[in-house]
C-alpha cells in the first residue's frame, strides 16, 4: 500500500443507533476502533478521537446517503474531508469475516489508498430540498394511482344499479360522484359498494390536492436550482429533478461528462479479452436518471430549433427522434450543467456488443462513478 500524506486517516462503519470508528496511519497501521452514537454528540466525540490521534487527513464513511448523512455533514463542517466508501469485495469479506470493526478498518485503509471511494453528495442545498420533495411526490402518485384502479375494479363488481350509473362516466366525474354518496346500511352489498366507493373517493381527491401542491413546488425549486436546464427543450421538473438529484448539491465533484456517463449507467464497460474488443451494456449508476436520459428527446422537438454549427441535417418532422440525437451536456462554471440529457449509443438500445471504438464520452472513472452512486 503508498504511503498517503502524514496523519491519521479514519474510516466509519454507520448504523442506525451506533457508528464503528477505526482509524490507521500513513503507513496502514491500525491505530485503534471505538464505537460512538449516532447522534451529534457521538459525532462531535468521533471528530474530536480522530483528532486527538493526530492531525487527520480524511475520513471514509459507508452510508453517506443514508445512516452515514448526518454525520458526513458535520464532518464537513468542520472542514474533514470525507469520502464515499463502497463495502469490500466479497473476497475480502470471506477472508477476513463481517462485522463492524472489521468494516470500520477496512472504511479507513480504503480512505487512505483512496481505492473504491468517492466524493459523497453535499445534501444540504436545494437538491437536498427537491430530493426530499421527489420522494413524497412518487410516493402520493403511486397511491393516488392504485386508489383510481381500486375505484375502478370496485364499480366493475358493483350491483347493477350502481354500475349502469358509474360505468358510463370518466375517471374525474367518476370520483366527484362516488364522493357525494350516502350510504345506507352497508349489510345491502350495494350500500357496501357506495361506503367503499365513497372512502376511495374522499381519498383521491386528497391525494390529488396534495399531488397538485408538490408538483408545484418541485416545479418551482427546480427552476431556481438550474434555470437554464429547466430552458431546455424536453426537460420538465419531473426529468429536471431526477438529473439534479443524481449530480447532488455539489455537481464539481463530477469531474467531467465522462463521470456523469458513469453515474447514470450511461458509459460502455470494457469486455475483452486476448483478441476480442468488445464493451457491454453498463448496468450500474443512477438507474433513475439513466431512464430520464431517453425520455429528454422523445419529449423534445430538436428539429424546430436552428441546429448549431457542424451538426447533421435536422431529421424530418415525420421521423421519430433517437435516444442517440440528444443533446451533449454543456457544463457551466457555478457547477450546473445547462443540459443534461446525455447520448447513449445503439449499443445500450439493443443491448448489442460494440466491436468498434470506445465513444470519446467513455472515461476510465466510469465504474467507480457508477458503482459509488449506488450507495448515496
Amino acid at each position: 500500500m503508498a504511503d498517503g500524506p502524514v496523519g491519521v486517516y479514519g474510516g466509519v462503519d454507520t448504523h442506525k443507533d451506533v457508528h464503528v470508528a477505526a482509524a490507521v496511519d500513513q503507513a496502514g497501521r491500525l491505530l485503534g476502533t471505538a464505537s460512538f452514537g449516532a447522534d451529534p454528540a457521538g459525532y462531535r466525540e468521533l471528530q474530536e478521537w480522530l483528532s486527538g490521534l493526530g492531525p487527520l487527513v480524511r475520513v471514509g464513511v459507508e452510508g453517506t446517503g443514508s445512516y452515514g448523512a448526518g454525520l458526513c455533514r458535520h464532518l464537513r463542517s468542520v472542514g474533514v474531508e470525507v469520502a464515499e466508501v463502497v463495502r469490500p469485495n466479497r473476497q475480502m469479506r470471506r477472508r477476513r469475516g463481517k462485522s463492524d470493526t472489521v468494516d470500520a478498518e477496512a472504511a479507513a485503509r480504503a480512505a487512505l489508498g483512496a481505492e473504491r471511494t468517492a466524493v459523497p453528495k453535499g445534501g444540504d442545498g436545494a437538491v437536498e430540498s427537491i430530493r426530499q420533495i421527489r420522494v413524497a411526490l412518487c410516493s402520493t402518485r403511486d397511491h393516488l394511482t392504485r386508489i383510481s384502479n381500486q375505484i375502478r375494479d370496485l364499480v366493475v363488481t358493483a350491483p347493477e344499479q350502481l354500475r349502469s350509473e358509474l360505468a358510463p362516466l370518466s375517471a374525474a366525474q367518476r370520483v366527484a360522484r362516488c364522493a357525494r354518496f350516502r350510504p345506507g346500511d352497508p349489510a345491502d352489498p350495494a350500500q357496501a359498494a357506495k361506503l367503499a366507493l365513497r372512502t376511495l373517493a374522499r381519498q383521491h381527491q386528497a391525494l390529488a390536492a396534495d399531488l397538485a401542491e408538490l408538483r408545484e413546488h418541485l416545479d418551482r425549486l427546480t427552476a431556481q436550482a438550474a434555470p437554464a436546464l429547466r430552458a431546455a427543450k424536453g426537460i420538465g421538473p419531473d426529468v429536471a429533478s431526477i438529473l439534479l438529484i443524481a449530480a447532488g448539491d455539489n455537481p464539481h465533484r463530477l469531474r467531467n461528462e465522462a463521470s456523469f456517463a458513469a453515474l447514470c449507467g450511461a458509459s460502455p464497460v470494457e469486455a475483452s479479452s486476448g483478441r476480442t474488443v468488445r464493451h457491454r451494456l453498463n448496468q450500474g449508476g443512477n438507474r433513475q436518471a439513466n431512464h430520464a436520459q431517453p425520455t429528454t428527446p422523445y419529449g423534445a422537438s430538436p428539429w424546430s430549433a436552428s441546429p448549431p454549427a457542424n451538426t447533421p441535417a435536422p431529421t424530418p418532422p415525420d421521423a421519430k427522434p433517437k435516444a442517440k440525437h440528444a443533446a451533449r451536456p454543456i457544463w457551466a462554471s457555478p457547477g450546473i450543467w445547462e443540459a443534461c440529457s446525455l447520448r447513449k449509443g445503439s449499443y445500450a438500445r439493443d443491448k448489442k456488443k460494440v466491436r468498434s471504438g470506445v465513444p470519446r464520452w467513455c472515461g476510465e472513472d466510469r465504474d467507480r462513478d457508477g458503482q459509488a452512486d449506488r450507495c448515496g
